[in-house]
């Protein structure tokens, strides 16, 4: 497997829109359910090019899930599609009886998750939904940090028997993975070998985080860049192996620094391995909607800001 971090920028909407078609035209089994973001999630390639296997719930998410609930039972496979701050926050009560207790076969797809959801507004950005979909038993915890890795979370997510919540963001990052990867369940993946610090990242903060570590580099600073795509299960065996190798650990991701990876990580940590460690996320406040760049370096959570928890957390080894 090669990984780069190339100038190449695609978008996760893309890889999903390509991929869940195949997946529909493929299994007859599959369906898509849209809460009317279908031309913002890019399904709507579905309903144009395959409508039979389209079902537009309306924005009515809550329901929609319940629909979705209902279609496992018969044996079908639906893949409900809408931003991850309606799927965690509005729909969670329907997710967590009907799908998440019974252990269904139910997709769920966060859209515009994170900080940066363009100018959609505050009301829509999600810095909660790892932390609601992590405590809640049998369900599968995804996020991918490129296009390249939606397309293989979406393939196994097809092919796995039970509830999965992929989260996406919404705009083009740079593609760190090549075709020949292949995404394993509860794996963590050593994109950057380092031996003084190692950054345990996920999702759109993989691509940031090497960032930070190519500027360390060249302080010489020795960084380990780990990429964590699975969060529920969590390879704590990666993360052990990292609090020996390197004895200290920053975390990042683009998520309130409350119950995400970063807490997922501590938790391991003081339980099998503790050792410094600095959490990079939204701290305990509500965002705002702005430029992304703006965005990054107020709520601190830009290349920057993960650059300055390594050489923080150097302190305290």
């Amino acid at each position: 497997m090669k990984t780069i971090l190339s100038t190449k920028k695609e978008t996760m909407r893309d890889a999903l829109s390509k991929t869940i078609l195949r997946l529909s035209e493929q299994d007859e089994n599959v369906y898509v359910l849209d809460g009317d973001l279908a031309t913002s999630t890019k399904v709507d390639i579905v309903a144009n090019e395959n409508p039979e296997k389209f079902l537009q719930m309306g924005i009515a998410e809550q329901n929609m899930m319940s629909v979705a609930s209902g279609l496992a039972t018969t044996g079908l496979q639906p893949w409900a599609f809408t931003f991850a701050a309606f799927l965690s926050k509005r729909a969670i009560d329907q997710i967590q009886v009907q799908i998440a207790q019974p252990n269904l076969n139910v997709k769920m797809v966060g859209g515009y998750s994170g900080l940066l959801t363009g100018l959609t507004g505050k009301t829509h950005q999600s810095l909660e939904d790892i932390a609601i979909f992590r405590t809640l038993a049998n369900m599968v915890v995804l996020a991918p940090a490129d296009s390249t890795e939606v397309e293989k979370v979406m393939e196994f997510a097809h092919q796995y028997d039970g509830p999965v919540y992929i989260r996406l963001a919404r705009d083009a990052y740079p593609v760190i993975f090549s075709d020949d990867y292949q995404f394993e369940l509860g794996k963590a993946i050593t994109i950057k070998e380092g031996t003084d610090v190692t950054i345990i990242s996920t999702g759109t903060q993989t691509s940031r985080s090497l960032e930070a570590a190519e500027k360390l580099e060249a302080e010489g600073i020795s960084v380990a860049v780990v990429h964590m795509p699975s969060i529920k299960p969590l390879d704590k065996e990666a993360i052990v192996k990292a609090a020996e190798s390197t004895g200290a650990i920053v975390t990042a991701e683009e998520h309130s620094i409350i119950g995400g990876l970063g807490s997922a990580v501590a938790e391991t940590l003081v339980e099998e391995k503790p050792v410094p460690m600095v959490r990079v996320g939204v701290k305990d406040r509500n965002a705002e909607s702005g430029p992304n760049e703006a965005m990054l370096q107020k709520y601190e959570i830009s290349s920057d800001h993960v650059a300055a928890a390594v050489k923080k957390v150097l302190k305290k080894k």
